[in-house]
């Protein structure tokens, strides 16, 4: 496996500073690996990125809340997550941890209590729960008020999206839904993530530099924007730092923050992508 690039040693600061209590929704945290070796299935070798090295990046930005999301590296041995989200409090941190069905229910309230609220599908990486789970895990977790997170590409939505409406939980789709700006807004696959969010169950992160062409990202801003149109009230934003398997180029985390600015230029709606949504999604 080639390793992928090291986060960036310095964030250069955005343009305009995140509101009081801003979350990043959607971020992970890789080692150190002798506390927290990487599992053996893993398709790509990040480098470590640290809680510190998280913090110094968030600070930069004016973030206060986070969501550590569980990677695929690390397979279903959430600990590292886990520990991260109580070492920056639980007063301020959740965790969308991987499961399958050895985790009985005693261990999913173990989960809820270190501040799991949610469980990743990863349908791109591989490494986790697979897709065929998907129902028989959502009605495990709806009791504890957790959602749903799914990792796919474009392509898979038009065939997923049955199955996922039906599901007792939210469902948040990762990535603007992993389609590809190359296809247009009337591809398939963005279509049919546009269908999904006309239902209050279907949430969209707005995390978009991987759907992307490549730097400076501005082929993303209409597919944003309708995001943001279609489901104001269920948008969030992450930065995905450390932008783990990249090998050919970097995201500067406060040039993502500025484009975010771009998508949603007025006070009050960046407020409800920042701060307000994400504590109604993840019960800040």
């Amino acid at each position: 496996m080639n390793p992928c690039l090291p986060p960036l040693a310095t964030t250069p600061r955005p343009s305009w500073r995140a509101p009081a209590l801003s979350c990043d929704c959607h971020f992970h945290i890789f080692g150190p690996y002798d506390r927290f070796p990487l599992d053996a299935g893993r398709h790509y070798d990040p480098q470590v990125a640290t809680i510190a090295d998280y913090q110094r990046m968030a600070d930069a930005l004016g973030i206060e809340r986070m969501v550590i999301v569980q990677p695929s590296v690390y397979g279903t041995q959430n600990e590292v997550s886990l520990d991260a989200a109580e070492q920056f409090g639980l007063d301020r941190a959740r965790v969308v941890v991987v499961i399958d069905d050895s985790f009985d229910d005693a261990a999913l309230k173990r989960l809820h209590a270190r501040g799991t609220r949610g469980v990743r599908f990863n349908a791109v990486s591989g490494n986790g729960t697979p897709l065929e789970h998907l129902e028989a895990l959502a009605r495990r977790i709806a009791p504890l008020g957790w959602h749903l997170q799914l990792y796919a590409e474009g392509h898979q939505l038009p065939e997923l999206a049955p199955r996922l409406a039906t599901l007792p939980v939210p469902v948040v789709v990762d990535h603007m839904g992993g389609v590809k700006t190359a296809e247009g807004l009337n591809g398939a696959g963005f279509k049919a993530l546009l269908k999904m969010l006309e239902s209050p169950q279907c949430w969209v992160k707005i995390s978009g530099y991987r759907i992307s062409a490549g730097p400076p990202f501005a082929d993303v801003a209409p597919f944003a924007r309708a995001l943001l149109d279609a489901a104001p009230d269920r948008a969030v934003w992450g930065t995905d730092w450390p932008h783990p398997s990249l090998q050919h180029w970097m995201p500067e985390d406060g040039h993502l923050l500025d484009l975010l600015g771009q998508w949603a230029p007025s006070d009050a709606e960046r407020r409800r992508v920042l701060v307000e949504n994400p504590a109604r999604l993840y019960g800040f």
